[in-house]
């Protein structure tokens, strides 16, 4: 099992930054095996959409709508990943969730998820 704790939300102004963790914790066994960690958000009325992923080996993929501005990293060591958040417009306000994908012996990956911290830009 794997807990995954947010921070670093709050509200900004338009054209500002913030940096978002997660770190996770739970059974060596299951840490060393998330394979993929990534942010998602989701806003008011609207499906939970791919923010960036980064993978074990420090592969990352970002949704149009951030590239060049949202970075994501990873410290594996740490277990924790980050998302620095930078120009940020009021599109951006969201609730963000940190998710960690474990690839297990045996089945299809599993899927954790944080419980989400809001970020709120303002024009």
């Amino acid at each position: 099992q794997v807990q995954l704790v947010e921070s670093g939300g709050g509200l900004v102004q338009a054209g500002g930054s913030l940096r978002l963790s997660c770190a996770a914790s739970g059974s060596i066994s299951s840490l060393n095996r998330i394979s993929r960690m990534g942010w998602f958000r989701q806003a008011p009325g609207k499906q939970r959409e791919l923010v960036a992923g980064i993978t074990r080996g420090g592969r990352t993929n970002y949704a149009d709508s951030v590239k060049g501005r949202f970075t994501i990293s990873r410290d594996n060591a740490e277990n924790t990943v980050l998302l620095q958040m930078n120009s940020l417009t009021p599109e951006d306000t969201a609730v963000y969730y940190c998710n960690a994908d474990e690839t297990r012996p045996v089945g299809p990956d599993y899927r954790y998820w944080g419980q989400g911290t809001q970020v709120t830009v303002s024009s």
